[in-house]
């Protein structure tokens, strides 16, 4: 992604307003914290990077009026507070030169070394395509950035302190660019913060981007919370001395801090739950740091005992950490006057690990805490390149890491007791792809809890999961309206994509050979200097996707026949046509029409529309009669043996008798036929009409079903359906 979306840091073209005089305190500040964890050397190595940057710069301003030089430099001064290594800080401090300077990644790798010129190349912006919108501008740019930060986490690390300075400077520009900057960090930025566990930059970032999308509503808030914390403050004030001497009685020693709930937060609260602000009550809270874990469940029982908890809002993260590494044991407690008040309990390790994340790596590489960390965070980002891989395009690699970003609220058990974390509103097929694809693209049922359930069951914490799979089952299209995990959407689609694109390939095969032969010409007998002299004038990649192009109605086939061979069509020629034999099961690329519903043994017909493929209409359809340009007729016949059922629509009229559902399921039944759905209308004088649909093989097989139901007595008329309008 870029060096900076937010104008906010744009060099601007135009003389200074007056010259930064804090411009000099903060390159002190910055030095007297460099000094407290690098080496001399690396020290010197950051300052010749400082100079390069600036001279670089010169005579660059930020819209503010400020010397451009002061954003890397705030930028790097967030990462040393971080800890970061010296190429990282180096790698901020030039973070603009190759996308606002004529400097070249060749240059800051000869001076500063490789390393810190690959940091600089993955949080700079690619250059936009002249035919791109903005939107695919900005999605492939955030598909460089978090594949930079797939092969080494300090590019988001960079990119977020970046972000964070931009939006602490947002001020300076116009309000719909402000607007705009604002949703973006909301949407991704934060997010991605959360999930490195960065919690500190987190709320931040949050407060930053609610104040400038919505600055009515913030000051509002923050009115309403300063009023509050004046009438509150007694009771904060006397929970807070009754913890800090009940804890010592049970011989704990704790660092005890009051923590105020973040105006986002409580907006945000607001909004999901229709609160006014006065029905928020738990807008203080207390944060408890203890010296070890069995410390900290010694504290939970000391504070139960102080006051009673809140019923069902107790959560152990120790236990079972987040996804992003975050571990604490939270309770809610009820105070003096009724008033509520969170409580976090964790260990100090555990404090450094929610308030810096993945950036503790550098602060506290000693920590055991933070090794797991690094490696949950591994893992994520791995899954970001197995997302890339799948996804079709930058739009759609974007919005599965939008969906990736939602840490997981749902922990559920597999039959073996493994934990797996999963966004909340997860289902069976969301833990189904969790645990492999293969288990994902296989599965046809569930057990939750050792009960049969429906694959749609929303997962919730502590279930027990067991998938149920078949060796030739795969996913369903319908599956995508209910997963919730990018996972699974991911997996889902480059599935069905891949599925249909074999089965229009070999389709469009069908179509050409067939085309070919209206032109005495088979395709077999088309060499490769052929081939390659066709692909090369269409630009087309390969055979492969002229079939499929064929296949889904984006060329017709006679009209590449005819360029295949250089040959113009002449009114002589002699057209036999082939028929395309259906068998009914060729893949998404053959549709069965839903207006008509033909089945073997039906006189049918075939016609291409761009973008459907090939799709079997009978050959009196009435949506034929509509049809005009655009569509290829195409010569189709039922294949001879065909195993396989197909769906029939029938209109039963019977007299109203008790009993005589039974009978008509009972006959259907005798005939070899399954019932699909059933629906009966309302009650008339003396007769009622039934609807089913059937599956049946063929025509044939129709005819025994009706031949059955014929003979009961109560059946007045029967009439096939030629659609599905009626079913429920």
């Amino acid at each position: 992604m870029a060096a900076r979306h937010s104008g906010a840091s744009a060099p601007a073209a135009r003389s200074p307003r007056s010259p930064d005089q804090s411009l000099a305190s903060q390159l002190e500040r910055f030095n007297a914290r460099l000094a407290t964890y690098l080496k001399p050397e690396e020290i010197a190595r950051v300052g010749a990077a400082y100079v390069f940057g600036d001279a670089a710069h010169r005579g660059q301003f930020r819209v503010s009026g400020a010397p451009y030089i002061s954003h890397p430099l705030a930028v790097a001064t967030t990462l040393v507070g971080w800890h970061l290594d010296a190429q990282a800080v180096i790698a901020a401090l030039l973070h603009d030169v190759m996308e606002d300077t004529s400097i070249t990644k060749t240059q800051i790798a000869e001076q500063f070394g490789k390393t810190a010129a690959e940091l600089v190349d993955g949080v700079s912006k690619l250059d936009r395509l002249e035919n791109q919108t903005v939107e695919q501008a900005q999605a492939e740019n955030f598909r460089k950035m978090l594949l930079a930060m797939a092969r080494d986490v300090r590019v988001i690390l960079i990119k977020l302190a970046d972000r964070l300075h931009n939006m602490q400077t947002l001020d300076a520009i116009r309000p719909d660019k402000r607007r705009r900057i604002a949703r973006e960090t909301l949407e991704i930025y934060a997010p991605i913060a959360n999930r490195l566990g960065l919690n500190s930059l987190y709320r931040e970032l949050q407060e930053l981007s609610f104040r400038h999308l919505h600055p009515l509503r913030h000051r509002v808030l923050e009115k309403a919370v300063k009023a509050a914390r004046g009438n509150r403050r007694e009771v904060v004030s006397k929970i807070l001395d009754a913890v800090r001497s009940h804890l010592p009685t049970w011989n704990i020693e704790a660092e005890i801090m009051g923590r105020e709930k973040h105006l986002y937060s409580i907006y945000r609260k607001m909004r999901e739950k229709h609160l006014t602000f006065s029905q928020v009550l738990d807008i203080y809270g207390l944060r408890i740091v203890v010296k070890d874990v069995p410390t900290c469940y010694l504290a939970l029982g000391a504070l139960h005992a102080l006051y009673n908890p809140v019923p069902g809002k107790f959560k152990d993260y120790l236990a079972i950490p987040k996804t992003n590494g975050y571990q604490s044991l939270h309770t809610t407690l009820i105070g003096p006057y009724g008033m509520p008040m969170e409580i976090q309990i964790r260990t100090r390790e555990m404090h450094n690990v929610a308030e810096s994340g993945v950036a503790s790596h550098w602060l506290y590489k000693d920590d055991p805490t933070i090794s797991a960390l690094q490696r949950k965070t591994h893992m994520w980002l791995q899954s970001l390149l197995e997302l890339q891989s799948t996804a079709g395009d930058s739009s759609e690699f974007l919005e599965h890491v939008k969906v990736d970003l939602f840490i997981g609220e749902v922990y559920v058990f597999t039959p073996m007791g493994k934990i797996i974390g999963l966004p909340k509103g997860a289902t069976a097929v969301d833990f189904a792809y969790a645990v492999h694809t293969d288990i994902g693209n296989r599965c046809v049922a569930c057990r939750i809890n050792l009960e049969p359930m429906s694959l749609r069951t929303e997962l919730r914490n502590g279930d027990r999961v067991e998938i149920i799979t078949a060796p030739h089952a795969s996913p369903n299209p319908a599956w995508l309206s209910y997963v919730k995990s990018a996972r699974a959407r991911s997996k889902i689609r480059h599935f069905l994509k891949t599925q249909q694109t074999e089965a229009a390939a070999q389709l469009g095969e069908r179509l050409l050979a067939r085309g070919l032969d209206e032109i005495g010409q088979a395709l077999s007998k088309v060499d490769k200097a052929t081939w390659d002299k066709f692909l090369k004038a269409d630009g087309a990649r390969s055979r492969k996707a002229v079939f499929t192009d064929i296949g889904i109605g984006k060329r017709l086939a006679a009209v590449v026949a005819r360029r295949l061979l250089a040959r113009e069509a002449t009114p002589q020629e002699q057209k036999v046509a082939g028929s395309i034999t259906i068998r009914g099961s060729e893949g998404m690329a053959v549709q069965i029409a839903s207006c008509c519903c033909p089945i073997p043994g039906d006189p049918i017909v075939g016609l291409i529309q761009k973008g459907q493929g090939l799709v079997i209409h009978t050959h009196d359809c009435p949506s034929l009669a509509k049809l005009r340009g655009g569509v290829e007729w195409v010569n189709v016949e039922w294949e001879a043996d065909i195993d396989r059922l197909f769906e029939v629509s029938i209109r039963v009229l019977v007299q109203n008798q008790r009993g005589v559902l039974a009978k008509l399921a009972a006959a259907i039944a005798e005939a070899q036929s399954n019932i699909i759905n059933v629906r009966v209308d309302e009650d008339r004088d003396a007769t009622t009409a039934v609807f089913f649909t059937l599956e049946v093989s063929h025509r044939v097989h129709l005819a025994k079903v009706l031949r059955n139901l014929r003979l009961i007595p109560e059946v007045v008329r029967i009439a096939r359906l030629k659609d599905k309008k009626f079913n429920p």
